[in-house]
């Protein structure tokens, strides 16, 4: 995969298809725009370091996590993906990123549920559904379209690094499932419905204009 660059300005760089594929929030671009261009390792590096202590704790079977074990890698992991975030993606394993962080925000969201019991494990997957939803918008909009879904829409969704942190505070207080039920409907509104916007304006700009002779001839 090459990422092709665009005019959009992200942490001093152009932006490109893989940083869009990231899906970011603002913290993780407030993060890695400050700090994460003054780090020399690969964007890679850092979010196979920042994953490394959550799959290590999922390995072992980590349903019986202190809480404060819980936030600290809940911790790590953002910091560190987030940190790659202010780094170019160019180098020849940068499309491995958007797949990690994947599976780290997937797979971080089930162990926040399991972690609240088992009630919550169907919140965190239908949440999930939500999140693939969104990540499949973003892909079939910029192969089919050639834009991505608006600035405001990743702000509102809060990106892997926020959805992360928010699993985590819903967790500390007492309120999964019905936290994920909560975030899984809201985002499901708004997503689709934008994104049926966003398809129906394109669908209009692609037909052709019918003038009143040629409507006259059909009929």
């Amino acid at each position: 995969m090459t990422a092709s660059t665009s005019t959009t300005a992200l942490a001093g760089r152009p932006q490109s298809v893989l940083d869009l594929y990231r899906d970011d929030g603002p913290l993780a671009r407030a993060v890695g725009g400050a700090l994460g261009a003054r780090l020399r390792l690969p964007p890679l590096v850092l979010v196979a370091a920042g994953a490394a202590p959550l799959l290590a704790v999922l390995a072992v079977g980590g349903a019986d996590v202190p809480l404060a074990a819980v936030g600290a890698v809940v911790a790590w992991t953002v910091l560190l993906g987030a940190l790659s975030q202010g780094r170019a993606h160019d180098d020849r394993f940068a499309w491995a990123v958007p797949v990690v962080l994947r599976l780290v925000e997937y797979a971080g969201l089930l162990w926040l549920g399991a972690l609240a019991g088992a009630d919550a494990v169907p919140a965190a997957f239908a949440l999930l559904a939500v999140l693939a939803f969104r990540h499949y918008d973003i892909v079939y909009r910029l192969r089919y379209q050639g834009v991505s879904p608006p600035a405001w829409l990743g702000v509102v969704a809060g990106g892997w690094d926020g959805r992360l942190v928010l699993g985590f505070v819903l967790l500390a207080a007492g309120t999964l499932p019905a936290g994920f039920f909560a975030a899984a409907i809201a985002l499901a509104v708004v997503l689709a419905a934008e994104s049926a916007a966003g398809w129906s304006r394109f669908a209009r700009a692609q037909r052709p204009a019918l003038y009143s002779d040629e409507e006259d001839e059909n009929q």
